[in-house]
C-alpha cells in the first residue's frame, strides 16, 4: 500500500477524536470539521485502487454530507457510525484497527499490532456517550437494570418535592410555586408553550439575511458603543475562522462582563446584514462546553414563565429533574395501550417533549401526550357512565304509553321523523332497567320540547313525578305556562319552583312536592336547592344543559332514588366538544326542522345603515307583526348591558317607533314584571321588544318576525344563532339584521357564516374552530377539562381512539383490579380529584 494513500488516511482519521472530545461542534479543525474531512476523504477514493478502499471512503464521505447543517443529536450519530467505516478502511490500508472502545472511552490505538499498547484520547466517557451510548459498558447497564427493577419503588415519586432537584431548593422552590410547580409530576409536566428551532447550524460566510440559525466560534471583540444619551450598544463579535458575526445587545452593559475574548461560544436568532456585517440581536447563547446544549444548537424549549424566573433556569432544573430521575418513571398508560400505538415510554416521552431531538420527535411524543390527557379524561367519563347504570338502581318505567299516545292524539301536528327516532330511543332508556343518560341535541325550532313533554309524561303514568330544570326564570315560566295549557285535558298538576316566589306560596308548593300533589314541577336552580324533597321522582329533565354545570345535574338526579335524566340543548355541539363535555351520556340529535318553517333570512349591515333598517323593521310592524331589539353586550357587565338596554329603548320609543309601543326586558326585572312584560308582547300589545340576552333561549313568539341585534360583533356565533332562533317560530317570513362593523379578521368572518347558513351544526363547528372550546359558550364552560396538550379539533382522531380504549379498559376491569390499572386509578384520585365513590368529577 502506497505511503501516499496511508498519508491521506491519517489526515482523514486524525480530527475525528477531537471533534468526538468538542461533542459535534464542528470545530475540531479551524474552518469547520465537515469542510476538512469532505475533502480529504474524496481524495482518499480518488487515491485509492482497490475497489473496497474506494467503497468504504465513499461510505466514508456519504456519512459526513451535510454535517454541518444537522442537529447536534444527528452528528452525534454520524462520529459514532464513523468509527466502524475507519476501522474497516485502517485494516484494509494499514492492516490493523484505529479506533478501540474500552470501558467507555475512545482510545486510539499506537503504531502497533498490539491493542494493548493504546494511549488515550482524554475523552470521558460522558463525551462519548452522548454521541451514541459509549462503549460496551456493562457497569452502566448494570447500573441501568438495577434503576428499572427499582422503578416500581420510585412510581410514587412525582409526589417528591421540587426543592431536593438541584438547583432548585427552598428559595426557587417558592419562585417556581407561582407556576403552580410543587412536585416533581409538576415540574416534568411543566410543557414548554413553544420551541425555538436552533438546530440549523451554518458556517458565518454561508449566512444569509433573515435567516434562523446556530453558530459557534471564538470571542474576538467586544465593543462598547454609545451613540447618543442613554443608548449603550454591546457588540461581541465572533469568529468560526470563516468570517465574523455581530451579537448586539441595546442597553445591557452586563454583557461586556459575560463573554471572554478566546472563548468559544453559540449564538442563536435571526440573522440581518447590516453595514457589511452580519449581525443578531439579542442573540440567544450559551458558552460551548461538554455538558451538552440547552439553550442553542437545537430545537429549544420555550416555556410559560413570571417575572423572576427565567427560561434558562427552568430550562436548566428540568434538565436535572430528567437526569436524576431517569430510568425511575413508571409508565401510566396500559401496555395493551402502549403495544397499539407503539408509544414510546414515559421517561423518553418527556425527555422527548422537553428536549426534542428533531421535529419528528417532538411530533411523536406530543401525539403520546395528546393521547394520555384525553384517554384519562375519557377514563373519568366511562366510569361515570358505569356508575349511573348500575342494575340495582335505575327506575324500570312501565311500557304502557296510553297517556302519551293520548296527547299525541290531541296536538294539531305530527311528529317529524327525526322527534320520532329521538322517541324511540327515549322511551326504550325509560323503560330498561338502567338509567337513561342522555343529551338531546337539536336546533333551535327543530321540537325538544314536545319529546320532553313525552318523557315527563311517561314518568307521570308509572306513577313517578317528573322534573324540568331551565336556565332563566322566563325560561321556566314558559315551560310552566306550555305545559299547563297543553296538559289541562289529561288532569295533571304542574308546579313551578323559582326563586322569585313568595315565602308563602314556595311552602304550600314544597309540601305538595313532598306529597306527590304535583306531578310536574318546572323550576330554575331552585329546584336543587335544599330542603326540597320529591315524593318520587321519576325523571329529570335539564333544560340547555350548557348553562349548567356536571355537580348542578347530578344534584337534580340526586332528588330522587336515581331518577332518569334528559338533557337537552339548543346549542348543536360539535361531536368533538360532546364527546369530550358529556361524553358519558348517550346523545340522540333532532336534525329535521318541523314541516311548513322557512328558513330566516339573515343580512349584516353596518351602524351606517340603521336608517334602512328600521325603516324595515316599521314596514314589518305595519304588516301586524312584531320585532326584537337586542342591545349590544357591554363588556362582561350585567348591569351595563341593561343600562344599555335601557337607554336603546327610550332612544326607539321616543326617537324612531313613537308611534308604536316599546317594551323593555333584562334579567334584573322582578319576575311578575318580566312576566307581564312577555305577556304583552305575547298578546302583540307590545310591538317592538328590546332586550338583553335574557331572550337568547327558550322564548317562543310565533307573530315575530324580525330579530335586529346591535353590535353583533361583540356576539359569537352560537350566541347570534340562538338569537335568531327566536323569530322564524310561525308561518311568516323572517328577518335576522346584524347591524355590525368588525375591525378583526374574525369578526368579519363571523358575520358572513352567520348570513350563509342558518344549520346550528355547521356554525357550531365554525365558532368552535374561531374561538376555541373554552370560549365556545361566550363563558368558560364549567367542567372543560384543562388540556395541556390535546386539542380536540386538531386531534378529534385521538380524541375517538382514546374513548373507544377508555370505554374497552372500564369494561374489562371496571373496579380497576389489575396491577398495571392501579397506577391510572391512583392518578385519577390524586391528580384529577376524582371520586370513585361519588362517581363524579369535582
Amino acid at each position: 500500500m502506497g505511503s501516499r494513500l496511508e498519508d491521506i488516511f491519517d489526515k482523514v482519521v486524525k480530527p475525528i477524536p477531537i471533534e468526538i472530545k468538542l461533542r459535534g461542534l464542528n470545530t475540531a479543525v479551524f474552518g469547520g470539521f465537515d469542510t476538512y474531512i469532505l475533502s480529504w476523504t474524496k481524495k482518499l477514493e480518488e487515491e485509492a485502487n482497490e475497489d473496497k478502499i474506494k467503497s468504504l471512503s465513499s461510505k466514508l464521505h456519504q456519512l459526513f454530507e451535510g454535517y454541518g447543517g444537522t442537529t447536534l443529536d444527528d452528528r452525534h450519530s454520524r462520529l459514532k457510525r464513523s468509527l466502524d467505516i475507519v476501522n474497516d478502511l485502517a485494516q484494509e490500508i494499514k492492516g490493523r484497527d484505529i479506533f478501540l472502545l474500552k470501558d467507555g472511552r475512545l482510545k486510539v490505538i499506537k503504531d502497533s499490532k498490539s491493542k494493548d499498547e493504546v494511549r488515550e484520547k482524554s475523552i470521558p466517557k460522558e463525551g462519548l456517550t452522548s454521541i451514541g451510548g459509549g462503549a460496551n459498558n456493562k457497569g452502566s447497564e448494570l447500573k441501568e437494570n438495577k434503576a428499572k427493577r427499582r422503578s416500581k419503588d420510585l412510581e410514587y415519586f412525582w409526589q417528591s418535592s421540587i426543592k431536593y432537584i438541584k438547583g432548585v431548593g427552598e428559595y426557587w422552590a417558592k419562585r417556581l410555586k407561582s407556576l403552580g410547580i410543587e412536585e416533581v409530576k409538576d415540574l416534568l409536566y411543566y410543557f414548554p408553550r413553544d420551541y425555538n428551532d436552533w438546530s440549523q447550524c451554518k458556517k458565518i460566510r454561508d449566512l444569509s439575511n433573515g435567516a434562523k440559525v446556530t453558530v459557534e466560534g471564538k470571542v474576538v471583540s467586544i465593543n462598547q458603543i454609545s451613540p447618543r444619551r442613554g443608548m449603550d450598544i454591546i457588540k461581541v463579535g465572533i469568529n468560526d475562522g470563516t468570517g465574523t458575526l455581530y451579537g448586539v445587545w441595546f442597553n445591557q452593559k452586563y454583557i461586556k462582563k459575560i463573554f471572554k475574548k478566546g472563548q468559544s461560544y453559540l449564538f442563536s436568532g435571526e440573522v440581518k446584514f447590516s453595514y457589511g456585517n452580519f449581525e443578531i440581536n439579542n442573540p440567544h447563547y450559551e458558552e460551548v462546553d461538554f455538558n451538552g446544549s440547552l439553550h442553542t444548537a437545537r430545537i429549544v424549549p420555550i416555556y410559560p414563565t413570571k417575572k423572576g424566573i427565567n427560561q434558562k433556569r427552568l430550562r436548566r432544573i428540568i434538565r436535572n429533574t430528567l437526569d436524576k430521575y431517569k430510568g425511575s418513571i413508571g409508565e401510566v398508560l396500559p401496555s395493551f395501550i402502549m403495544d397499539k400505538y407503539n408509544f414510546a415510554t414515559l421517561d423518553k416521552a418527556l425527555e422527548g417533549i422537553h428536549f426534542p431531538e428533531d421535529k419528528k420527535l417532538l411530533r411523536k411524543v406530543r401525539g403520546r401526550f395528546a393521547y394520555e390527557e384525553l384517554f384519562l379524561l375519557q377514563l373519568i367519563l366511562a366510569l361515570r357512565k358505569q356508575g349511573s347504570q348500575s342494575e340495582d338502581l335505575g327506575i324500570a318505567h312501565p311500557k304502557e304509553n296510553s297517556l302519551v299516545d293520548d296527547f299525541l292524539a290531541s296536538l294539531h301536528f305530527e311528529l317529524t321523523g327525526a322527534q320520532q327516532r329521538v322517541w324511540k330511543d327515549i322511551r326504550k332508556d325509560m323503560e330498561s332497567e338502567y338509567n337513561m343518560n342522555r343529551l338531546l341535541q337539536g336546533d333551535v325550532g327543530a321540537g325538544k320540547t314536545i319529546v320532553a313533554t313525552l318523557a315527563l309524561l311517561k314518568s307521570v303514568e308509572g306513577g313517578f313525578q317528573g322534573a324540568m330544570m331551565a336556565p332563566t326564570e322566563i325560561l321556566a315560566e314558559q315551560h310552566y305556562l306550555g305545559l299547563k295549557e297543553e296538559l289541562k285535558p289529561f288532569d295533571i298538576e304542574v308546579g313551578l319552583l323559582v326563586g322569585s316566589l313568595k315565602a308563602k306560596e314556595k311552602r304550600e308548593l314544597l309540601a305538595q312536592i313532598e306529597g306527590g300533589e304535583v306531578d310536574i314541577v318546572v323550576g330554575t336552580h331552585a329546584l336543587i336547592q335544599e330542603g326540597i324533597n320529591f315524593s318520587n321522582l321519576g325523571v329529570a329533565i335539564v333544560d340547555e344543559q350548557h348553562r349548567f354545570g356536571v355537580r348542578q345535574r347530578a344534584t337534580l338526579q340526586e332528588k330522587g332514588t336515581n331518577p332518569d335524566v334528559l338533557v337537552m340543548t339548543a346549542t348543536p355541539i360539535p361531536r368533538t366538544l360532546a364527546l369530550t363535555l358529556y361524553g358519558d351520556l348517550d346523545v340522540s340529535v333532532i336534525d329535521e326542522l318541523p314541516p311548513g318553517r322557512k328558513p330566516v333570512l339573515t343580512e349584516w349591515r353596518g351602524a351606517k345603515a340603521k336608517g334602512e333598517i328600521y325603516s324595515f323593521v316599521r314596514k314589518e310592524i305595519e304588516k301586524g307583526r312584531q320585532a326584537y331589539v337586542v342591545c349590544p353586550l357591554v363588556e362582561e357587565s350585567e348591569s351595563l348591558d341593561i343600562e344599555s338596554a335601557t337607554e336603546l329603548s327610550a332612544y326607539l320609543q321616543e326617537d324612531v317607533f313613537n308611534d308604536f309601543k316599546v317594551g323593555l326586558l333584562h334579567g334584573k326585572m322582578k319576575a311578575n314584571e318580566k312576566e307581564e312584560i312577555m305577556e304583552k308582547f305575547r298578546e302583540n300589545q307590545i310591538n317592538i321588544l328590546v332586550s338583553t340576552t335574557v331572550i337568547e333561549v327558550g322564548v317562543n313568539i310565533p307573530n315575530a318576525s324580525v330579530m335586529v341585534i346591535e353590535d353583533a360583533q361583540r356576539f359569537g356565533l352560537a350566541q347570534l344563532h340562538q338569537l335568531r332562533g327566536r323569530v322564524g317560530r310561525g308561518k311568516y317570513q323572517s328577518y335576522c339584521i346584524l347591524i355590525a362593523d368588525p375591525t378583526t379578521d374574525e369578526g368579519k368572518e363571523r358575520m358572513k357564516i352567520m348570513t350563509k347558513s342558518t344549520d346550528g351544526f355547521v356554525i357550531a363547528e365554525e365558532d368552535l374552530h374561531l374561538r376555541g372550546p373554552g370560549e365556545f359558550f361566550g363563558t368558560r364552560q364549567h367542567g372543560m377539562p384543562d388540556l395541556k396538550v390535546a386539542d380536540i379539533l386538531r386531534d378529534h382522531k385521538i380524541l375517538e381512539k382514546a374513548r373507544e380504549d377508555a370505554f374497552k379498559l372500564v369494561e374489562d376491569d371496571p373496579d380497576f383490579n389489575k396491577e398495571e390499572n392501579q397506577i391510572l386509578k391512583d392518578i385519577l384520585v390524586k391528580n384529577y380529584n376524582y371520586d370513585f365513590d361519588l362517581l363524579d368529577i369535582s
